[in-house]
């Protein structure tokens, strides 16, 4: 679990160009939108949708479950390790 959650450390840094940021930076249980945390918007979410569907085959079912599925990195690498 601890490698996924760097390695999607590192794969929101690259996609997102979050220059200024490295994977040390990123609390895993931080929130990645709104003002705490990575302070992400929609059009990044929009990004993490093509990131899971990219490189981990996962397509998100329910689109109500967004909110909580992207709530962390924790919780994408949960969601992940959960539908894979």
């Amino acid at each position: 679990m601890e490698e996924l959650v760097e390695k999607l450390k590192r794969e929101l840094i690259e996609e997102l160009n979050l220059e200024e940021i490295t994977p040390e930076d990123i609390d895993p249980e931080a929130p990645l939108f709104g003002e705490e945390g990575l302070g992400l918007d929609s059009i990044d979410a929009l990004e993490i949708i093509l990131i899971l569907e990219r490189n981990y085959g996962i397509k998100i079912a329910n689109p109500s479950q967004g909110k909580e599925i992207f709530y962390s990195i924790r919780t994408l690498a949960d969601y992940i390790t959960a539908n894979q």
